[in-house]
């Protein structure tokens, strides 16, 4: 069964969480592959994109050879900047993130509780190396949070937990997880599965996590 599941790749994951950031948000993505979510927004949608080391109206990577060195993103790659975009003061971007400026933030994920917990800053591994960021401050601060992850780890672990046991980003925050098998809301009542991929059904998903998922959604 396993075998016909047709398992999402990071850009057809990037393209499907851009397609429901709407027109007019402020967006902020985090450090990794939510910012492949870049590269996929449509050109004739208007969303502005900010960066917490200090742009607003971030566009796509540049095309090779045309990289600016002074101009990254907070992962350290070369983005480029739209017509109207700005440049701003380190403070000023987190006063932006933490004053509920940013309409929605997406990030990348160790795991996801049911009730929304996120932990992805640090495994709590004695060599791992934290790397928090300004995650926490996006967690609180975005009006939506949207987590953009692999449903399982390289041993099959699921991310999707009962509860996280590795050290919390922020509480009961992450609205909707993005992930290579399935697209799932998180509410008051729990994780809801909207989307599925070809080839998977919700018994061999809720085998796969460990979680009640209830399916309210559609296939893929």
């Amino acid at each position: 069964m396993t075998q016909d599941i047709q398992r999402m790749s990071r850009d057809q994951l990037a393209a499907r969480v851009a397609r429901d950031i709407p027109e007019g948000a402020y967006v902020n993505l985090g450090i990794g592959a939510p910012t492949q979510v870049a590269n996929y927004l449509p050109p004739d949608r208007e969303i502005f994109l900010q960066s917490e080391n200090g742009l607003l109206g971030m566009g796509p990577a540049p095309a090779k050879g045309q990289e600016d060195p002074e101009l990254i993103n907070a992962g350290k790659q070369p983005v480029s900047l739209l017509p109207g975009g700005s440049y701003f003061h380190h403070g000023d971007s987190f006063a932006m993130m933490r004053g509920g400026h940013l309409d929605i933030c997406v990030l990348g994920a160790f795991q996801v509780a049911v009730n929304g917990d996120l932990a992805n800053w640090h495994t709590g591994a004695a060599d791992a190396i934290p790397a928090v960021g300004g995650a926490m401050d996006l967690a609180i601060g975005a009006k939506q949070v949207f987590v953009m992850m692999d449903l399982l780890t390289k041993s099959g672990e699921s991310k999707l937990v009962e509860r996280c046991s590795y050290p919390l980003t922020g509480v009961s925050c992450v609205d909707r997880i993005y992930s290579d098998l399935a697209v799932i809301d998180i509410d008051a009542n729990g994780p809801r599965v909207i989307e599925m991929v070809p080839g998977l059904d919700i018994e061999t998903l809720r085998a796969m996590t460990g979680v009640d998922l209830k399916f309210t959604g559609v296939q893929a």
